[in-house]
């Protein structure tokens, strides 16, 4: 996905401010869920409940957020489009559980305390910042459902390799994809596949926030340089002894290192750089 120029984009009479650029993306990448079964079938998914707090992220047409609006307790939904937010005001008045408001989401402020959940379909060209902002707050949602494009999916997820994104993810989150799209259940139609991928924040990670930032390293280290090649974090022999020790495949086996593999090497590592000390 291209990512938005700094400085806006011209549309043919004036150079548009980055605020304004992003707002024109937004509105221009938008692709609706209207049908009434499809979109009961995909909440249903979430299994909301009463006093449960969902915050969606694009309110659009307000299909989605009115089945929100009648599944859970109580729902936030942040809408950058003037147009459509006064639209879905008008169309949601009813609801007395619904807090909608007019802003971009990049910039909105995230619960400080509580226990939230997500459910949106998102603007595609964001996909990456949007995660980020949930995944990296220091009060994060529990749960996430994220419509998305399937390829940014299948990177998040780590599918059919782990990548930089899909592992520092998977410290702190278990992820799959519960739903495939077809095309036609959009509108307008997209140019590509979308899923919903479901994200549940783990009770404990994997790594504390010290540890978060050493694993990043240590991934961004071997990605460039091989786990065991020249310049990279460990020698052969040491991972093939970490993996076997804890009881792991080789790391090079079928060509691809699993997340597991990758902890796994970093403890190791961890141990090693502490024996130096």
């Amino acid at each position: 996905m291209k990512k938005s120029r700094r400085y806006g984009k011209y549309n043919g009479t004036r150079r548009l401010s980055a605020a304004d650029s992003l707002y024109q993306n937004v509105t221009d990448s938008q692709n609706f869920i209207t049908n009434a079964k499809l979109i009961h079938r995909i909440i249903g998914l979430a299994g909301f409940q009463a006093e449960d707090t969902v915050l969606e992220i694009g309110t659009g047409k307000g299909h989605l957020t009115e089945a929100l609006c009648r599944s859970a307790g109580k729902v936030c939904s942040v809408e950058i489009d003037r147009r459509l937010y006064e639209s879905a005001g008008r169309r949601l008045s009813q609801f007395s559980n619904l807090k909608l408001i007019h802003g971009d989401f990049l910039k909105y402020d995230l619960p400080a305390k509580g226990t939230y959940r997500v459910f949106a379909n998102i603007p595609y060209f964001i996909t990456t910042q949007i995660i980020e902002k949930l995944t990296r707050t220091t009060n994060p949602p529990v749960e996430m459902w994220l419509v998305m494009e399937k390829g940014a999916a299948k990177r998040f997820l780590g599918i059919p390799k782990e990548t930089k994104k899909s592992l520092l993810l998977k410290a702190g989150w278990d992820m799959k994809i519960v739903y495939h799209f077809r095309r036609e259940d959009f509108h307008p139609m997209p140019a590509v596949d979308s899923v919903l991928v479901h994200f549940a924040k783990r009770a404990a990670p994997d790594l504390t926030r010290d540890e978060y930032h050493a694993f990043q390293k240590f991934i961004e280290q071997s990605m460039k340089y091989g786990i065991c090649g020249k310049g990279g974090p460990l020698t052969r022999r040491q991972v093939a002894v970490a993996l076997k020790q804890a009881g792991l495949p080789h790391a090079h086996e079928d060509g691809v290192t699993l997340y597991i593999q990758w902890l796994c090497l970093f403890r190791w590592y961890q141990r090693t750089l502490d024996n130096r000390k």
